[in-house]
């Protein structure tokens, strides 16, 4: 198991593009910045004003895209996402955008996040005569839009998610317009750029940074907003209260990038102030703060300035080892994380390390690791996890292991800081957390197991399906 396989995943990311030269280069490139939100798939579709051209397939965006093909598809508008799948659930046909033609014309979608009721939606067009291509909630949104009797494109979108429940930000495309819509709760985030008089949407503000463009703003949750060749349009299709806001936690915590803000704050400084809560909440009797690249970082400094303890990289992380590599006989213990993780030895032998990670999920990375530490000479080894216990599942667009497998659902600290063999265990606490990251709004459901959005599909027939929206 790889350093980055016992943590939670982010589904994907979207990005769009309505009117520029060469949109589908742009797309590209921001498909790029969010490459860390999706590594199993990615695609896009542009428009030239008069059809949809398509392009996607498995891995990598600069393995799935060549500069002849970023060439077969034109057009001043585009979309894109990239995916992260679910066990089982690894296919070209789930594959995002979905591209269709239906009888209100061509229409393509990108979607991040996960629909609590996509499972019963299924069953129901099914029934009424519906056929599906892929194992996506996405398609249920597909369906929706084109069997909706509304006149335009945008009153068709916004029918078919007045009967959707759950997160999502999305991102349509047809021929002529660009249609980007984050839910009423704000689970996933949404951004709005501009470069140029062309109007940018992505998942995140980073990937407006790559292409020199302009962050304009966070679109709102409830928001949908349209482009075509007359400009811009923000509506309000849905009924929003701002007491109803419940982004994930979880992207200041480890999904977004360090270089982000979302609602003004720093994904960042958050990671710091993380830090700062971490060593307060749970003081450990160490000699040098070590965090366990690269999510740890952040929250790391912030221990160590908070503690007066020194910050050093013990663990040195290889950044040149791909998703695939052929293993190793069993005699080599631990191969995977000792593929991706180097201790120094210089730094950790004869020292009290307290070794800073984000989360702890199912405990056998941090078991790895905390063996690899104590084998490169340290005396002991302390660790602090910059989140609180992981209790719950995510049912909002996060591959997250059922409740069986996440270890603090079923044990005690003291039980898990056993398992993975560490002199002592500590977690920030959800207060802690809270006020890392400005208090209030969020979905922290993995922790306190409060879900904002009833989970519909928990009563609907069960499928082999992915819990993402992708």
């Amino acid at each position: 198991m790889g350093v980055n396989d016992d943590h939670f995943h982010d589904q994907c990311g979207v990005f769009g593009v309505f009117g520029a030269e060469e949109a589908s280069n742009l797309t590209y490139l921001g498909l790029h910045s969010l490459q860390h939100r999706g590594q199993e798939a990615a695609g896009i579709v542009s428009s030239n004003g008069e059809q949809l051209f398509v392009h996607r397939g498995m891995g990598l965006v600069q393995d799935v895209f060549t500069a002849d093909g970023i060439a077969k598809l034109p057009g001043s508008s585009a979309i894109g996402h990239v995916r992260y799948t679910t066990a089982g659930a690894s296919h070209i046909k789930n594959a995002q955008p979905l591209a269709v033609d239906c009888g209100h014309g061509s229409i393509s979608v990108a979607h991040n996040g996960n629909l609590t009721n996509g499972l019963a939606l299924r069953d129901q067009l099914e029934k009424s005569g519906s056929i599906f291509s892929s194992d996506s909630d996405t398609e249920v949104l597909v369906h929706l839009v084109a069997r909706s009797q509304k006149e335009t494109m945008v009153d068709r979108v916004a029918d078919a998610l007045h009967q959707v429940e759950g997160a999502y930000s999305l991102v349509f495309l047809s021929t002529q317009e660009l249609i980007a819509v984050r839910d009423p709760y704000g689970f996933r985030p949404l951004c709005l750029g501009k470069l140029n008089g062309a109007y940018l949407i992505a998942s995140e503000p980073p990937a407006f940074t790559l292409i020199g463009a302009e962050f304009v703003r966070d679109v709102e949750p409830g928001e949908m907003i349209v482009v075509d060749q007359s400009g811009l349009k923000s509506l309000r299709p849905f009924r929003t209260d701002p007491d109803r806001r419940h982004m994930c936690i979880f992207e200041y915590v480890y999904f977004a990038r360090p270089d982000a803000t979302f609602d003004g704050i720093s994904v960042y400084d958050a990671r710091k102030r993380m830090g700062h809560a971490l060593a307060e909440d749970q003081p450990a009797p160490a000699d040098v703060v070590v965090p366990v690249p690269d999510s740890g970082v952040a929250a790391a400094i912030g221990y160590a300035q908070a503690s007066g303890l020194p910050f050093e990289l013990g663990l040195i992380r290889n950044h040149y080892v791909g998703r695939t590599f052929i293993e190793p006989t069993q005699s080599i213990r631990h191969f995977g994380v000792r593929l991706k993780l180097h201790p120094v030895r210089s730094i950790l032998e004869g020292k009290r390390v307290v070794v800073i990670d984000d989360s702890i999920v199912r405990g056998t990375t941090s078991r790895k690791i905390v063996k690899m530490i104590r084998d490169a000479g340290a005396s002991e080894v302390h660790l602090r996890i910059s989140s609180p216990p992981t209790h719950w599942p995510c049912f909002y667009g996060i591959d997250t292991p059922t409740r069986e497998e996440l270890i603090a659902a079923h044990h005690s600290v003291d039980e898990v800081a056993d398992y993975v063999t560490a002199d002592s265990l500590g977690y920030l606490s959800l207060e802690g957390l809270r006020r890392a990251v400005g208090g209030e709004g969020f979905c922290d459901a993995c922790f306190s197991g409060n879900y904002p959005v009833p989970i519909t599909d928990e009563a609907a027939p069960r499928r082999q399906l992915p819990l993402v929206g992708v």
